[in-house]
């Protein structure tokens, strides 16, 4: 799996399998405790948004129907309108092609963007009338689709874009390092 961080495709970094990927407030692969995520003292922050994408580089004649899943829960206390959301498309797959990454950026050290604010969302998906929604809708018997191409050599697929949507202390939001969670792609292969 690679997490794509920087100005332009390319400078992505290639996260093993265990290893963690954290939500910050910083445009960064760096897995520390710095640029926590803020719990906002009205409305809501968010983390910079995340792309990870699958980077095939083993030997197949053809992947595709590259999927995306989660257990079906998310344990980390982020308040009555907090979630994890995942960026959406109106049609065909919801994957962001590495042709349209879109940097991740905000207030370093309090919030990023809205994938969908309409001035500094994400330019991939922020026109599209499907807005983010948690990604705990996506399980095993119903996970997302990301990437309908058929890859035939080495590359990426397209990615998988999520942010964390954190509400206020009075809605319930809990600062503090969160447990590890799970997000599974899954592909046909021949």
């Amino acid at each position: 799996m690679k997490e794509v961080n920087g100005a332009e495709p390319g400078n992505e970094t290639t996260v093993s399998v265990g290893s963690p990927a954290r939500y910050k407030t910083k445009d960064e692969v760096v897995s520390d405790l710095n640029y926590p995520c803020v719990i906002p003292a009205a409305d809501f922050n968010y983390s910079y948004w995340k792309h990870h994408r699958l980077n095939l580089s083993a030997t197949f004649t053809k992947i595709n129907n590259v999927r995306w899943y989660t257990d079906g829960a998310i344990s980390w206390d982020l308040g009555t309108g907090g979630m994890v959301t995942i960026a959406l498309r109106d049609a065909g797959d919801h994957g962001c092609p590495v042709a349209s990454y879109d940097q991740a950026a905000g207030v370093e050290g309090t919030s990023g963007y809205y994938i969908h604010d309409p001035t500094n969302g994400h330019l991939y998906y922020k026109g599209q009338t499907a807005i983010p929604v948690t990604v705990v809708s996506y399980t095993s018997g119903a996970p997302l689709t990301v990437d309908t191409t058929d890859h035939t050599s080495a590359e990426s697929t397209k990615a998988v874009v999520t942010q964390v949507k954190i509400d206020t202390a009075a809605n319930g939001a809990v600062q503090g390092e969160k447990a590890d969670e799970t997000f599974t792609f899954l592909y046909d292969e021949i």
